[in-house]
This record gives structure tokens, sequence and C-alpha cells, in this order.
């Protein structure tokens, strides 16, 4: 029994490890418990959230310090052991690795972050973690249309921001241009139509313009770009079939679905008022009769 004590109970190394384990479960408590507390008084989504974030980043630093502290006098022998394994760990490990540099360089390269809209390893959706090892995304699309949530979550590794480019929908300029095509009769006033797109276009798109005239004069002066006008326009096509109008326009990149249905709902109203002046086209068929042809038959 004595031997048992003095070898385990009374050894330095056991006890610095049970130091070790018991600084880190009291750690780890005190930060759910600030989280917790915290999160009930911080009532903005996005403030909560990086709080808590903050705490967790903290936290790790923290555990590292005690763990340096407690086990200071045995990091000395440990070195040459580390060294000989560290070649190993780090081949087996190379996916973990690259996805912890991924980590790092999507925090301070700010390549996105938590709320962005991204499409990341062929996937879309918005930014709702970025963790040490892996980003989530709510996704976006596929048998949903309209850039809608489709209720899937999808955990991509943070590695992939070094083999795949990265769509961000809401970085620098939180815009995108989208447009719609009006097919209009031939005959209508192609003038009036014109005219009446644009004063459209601008009452429903003046906000869009002008919060996005910010952004773009921004943009400008950081990047080297030309400056683009973010002001809707109106382009206008003869085929064979009809007159047809493009409105283009900057919308934000998560009102576009609501945007075309006011915009067509909005265009449809007007053209109803209007209906003496301007038709909406559609493609039609004519079928041409066959003419009676008349058959006489010779008696032989």
């Amino acid at each position: 029994m004595n031997d048992f004590v003095n070898k385990w109970l009374l050894d330095p190394t056991v006890g610095k490890i049970v130091t070790a384990v018991l600084a880190i479960v009291i750690l780890i408590a005190l930060i759910k418990f600030v989280q917790k507390n915290l999160s009930k008084k911080i009532k903005d989504t996005d403030t909560r959230y990086r709080v808590r974030k903050s705490i967790s980043f903290f936290g790790y630093l923290i555990a590292i310090f005690v763990l340096t502290i407690v086990f200071s006098d045995k990091l000395g022998g440990l070195t040459v052991a580390l060294g000989v394994a560290g070649a190993g760990i780090a081949f087996a490990l190379q996916e973990v690795i690259a996805s912890f540099a991924g980590w790092f360089a999507i925090s301070f390269a700010k390549f996105y972050k938590p709320g962005d809209r991204v499409q990341l390893g062929g996937i879309k959706g918005d930014v709702i973690d970025v963790g040490v090892l892996r980003t989530t995304l709510m996704e976006v699309g596929q048998w949903v249309n309209g850039d809608l949530y489709n209720g899937r979550v999808v955990r991509i590794a943070n590695s992939f921001v070094f083999k795949e480019p990265v769509f961000n929908y809401s970085g620098d300029f939180p815009f995108l241009w989208d447009e719609i095509t009006i097919p209009v009769k031939y005959g209508s006033d192609y003038k009036f139509a014109r005219e009446m797109f644009r004063k459209i276009s601008d009452d429903l798109l003046g906000e869009f313009s002008t919060r996005a005239k910010s952004a773009w004069d921004e943009l400008v002066e950081k990047f080297l770009i030309e400056n683009a006008s973010v002001e809707p326009m109106i382009t206008m096509i003869a085929n064979d079939n009809w007159i047809e109008f493009t409105v283009r326009y900057v919308v934000d990149y998560k009102a576009r679905r609501t945007t075309k249905d006011k915009l067509f709902t909005r265009i449809l109203e007007e053209v109803d008022k209007n209906s003496e002046k301007i038709g909406l086209a559609s493609a039609t068929f004519q079928i041409v009769e066959t003419p009676t042809i008349n058959v006489r038959l010779k008696n032989q």
C-alpha cells in the first residue's frame, strides 16, 4: 500500500496531471457560465455571437498558458521527443493543419466573416459559424429557387480557401447587379414604355442605388477598378417577335427575389392602366388553313 502511495499518489508528474485536469475543468465551467449569462443580456444576434467566440478563444489561450506553467519543468525533456514525432504528426494531420491555417487566413485576411453569403467548395449559403477547423453554412438554393434557405446546414473544411475560389456576395460590396426582361408588342409606344420602366425603377430601386453608390466609391478607392454606374439602366432591342426591354439594376444580395416580385407587380399594374399605349407580348402561333383541293376521277 505504501509503495502504491509513494509511486502514484505522491509522484510529482501525477500531481501535475491532476492539477492540469482540475484547472481545465474549472476553466471550461467558468467559460460556459460566462457565456450563458452574457447571452441572456445581449439582445443583438451578431454581437452575442462575437462575444461567445471571443470568450472561447481567450479560454483556449488561458488553457495553453496554464498547461505551460504546470509542465514548465518537463518541457525541456520533451523537446527532442516532440521534434522526432512532429514530422509524423504533421504528415498524418496535414488536412487538419491546412484547415487550421485556413481558419487563420479567414480570421486575419478577411476572406469572409459570420453573416456573409458565400459560395465555398461548390456550396452556396450564409456563414453562421467559423470554427478552428470548419466553416458552417446555412445552405441556399439547390432545389429551392430565389436564393432562399433550403434547411440544410453544411460544414466545410477551412482548407478549401486554399484549394478553390471563394465567392463572397456580401464582402466589400454587398450588392449584386440583376436584370429583368419585358417583351412589348410591336405597335406599342416604345418611348412611353421606356420612360414608364425608368420611373418604376427609380421609385423602387432608388434606395439600393444610393447605398450602392457609397459602397462602390469605397471599393474604387481600395482596388484598381473602374467607376461603374449603379443607377438603373433601361435598354431595348427589337427581334422577330417583339420589342424586348431589359431593366438592369443594383440590388441587395438578400433581396433579389422580393425586388423582382415588386418590379413585375408594378409593371403589370402600369401596363393595365395604359393598355391603349402599351401591350405585353407573348409567343403566338398562327395556323394557316389548308386550301381546299378538288379531285376529279375519270371513269376508265
